[in-house]
């Protein structure tokens, strides 16, 4: 009986401990539920070029801030944001200010703009044409099917002569406020992912940055068009939910991502393809 009153003792006390903070202390949660500083932060990114700038965030800069990232890849523009509301993940980096209105809106949501990172040049690219001059009449140009990529997309063709949009539409511009259209151009709107496939299809294709660079498309030499970086709304930047906005992990990762040694390797790797936004 003495034995057995002693263990009975004993779990009551290692209970007790437990209870008081004595083995559990270093993995508990903080009463008020934020995530300790250490715990893993999950960032979606489409894989070219975010996923590259994060990884390099994580090999050379994050543990020297204690940082310990979590790098989640999606190849598409819906499953980040979805996931990042759903609570899958803590952050995403894939996105700019007009397509996260756009899909806050359309499904209902909040997220938080946190900080401008990069801007990828959206460009005009075919396989069939070497000069924007040579588009014949009647030609099939592929464009992005999102509202804001699509009206960048229609910008872009009009600042460049081919086409004339209503007057105020800017990047709000759809099909619809084409005004004039000289050689009779066709749109064929796509997913933005399949653009670059579309060029064995159509005769040009206008393609987002991260698409073009994953396709070995070099926005610098092989586009036919290509926006400027200077003034460009389109920077794509970190996000994450309203309640995770004063999270000190956030708040790492967003010095660190506009921080010179990140300028620096955009500039080295991707030579004008891939700007730093600020």
């Amino acid at each position: 009986m003495r034995k057995i009153f002693g263990i009975v003792a004993g779990l009551i006390l290692a209970g007790t401990l437990a209870g008081c903070g004595g083995t559990s202390t270093d993995t508990a949660q903080p009463a008020d539920g934020t995530p300790k500083a250490d715990a893993p932060l999950k960032v979606g990114v489409n894989p070219v070029p975010h996923g590259e700038v994060l990884k390099y965030v994580k090999d050379n800069l994050a543990a020297g801030a204690g940082l310990n990232l979590e790098i989640v890849e999606f190849t598409d523009y819906v499953q980040p944001n979805t996931q990042l509301d759903e609570g899958n993940l803590d952050a995403n980096y894939f996105q700019h200010i007009p397509y996260l209105e756009e899909f806050s809106k359309g499904k209902n949501i909040q997220l938080s703009w946190v900080v401008p990172v990069h801007i990828e040049p959206l460009g005009l690219y075919s396989k069939k044409i070497k000069n924007v001059s040579e588009l014949a009449e009647g030609a099939q140009v592929a464009v992005p099917n999102d509202a804001s990529n699509l009206g960048r997309s229609l910008k872009l063709l009009a600042d460049n002569g081919l086409i004339t949009l209503a007057e105020g539409v800017g990047v709000k511009a759809t099909e619809r406020d084409v005004a004039d259209n000289p050689k009779k151009l066709e749109f064929k709107p796509l997913e933005a992912a399949q653009l670059p496939r579309s060029l064995e299809d159509v005769d040009a294709a206008i393609v987002n940055g991260n698409y073009a660079l994953e396709a070995g498309l070099q926005p610098a030499t092989d586009s036919l068009l290509l926006e400027k970086g200077e003034g460009n709304p389109y920077a794509n930047g970190l996000v994450t939910v309203p309640a995770k906005v004063d999270d000190p992990r956030i708040k790492k990762l967003a010095e660190i991502l506009t921080g010179a040694e990140v300028k620096k390797f955009i500039e080295d790797k991707y030579k004008g393809a891939v700007l730093p936004a600020r």
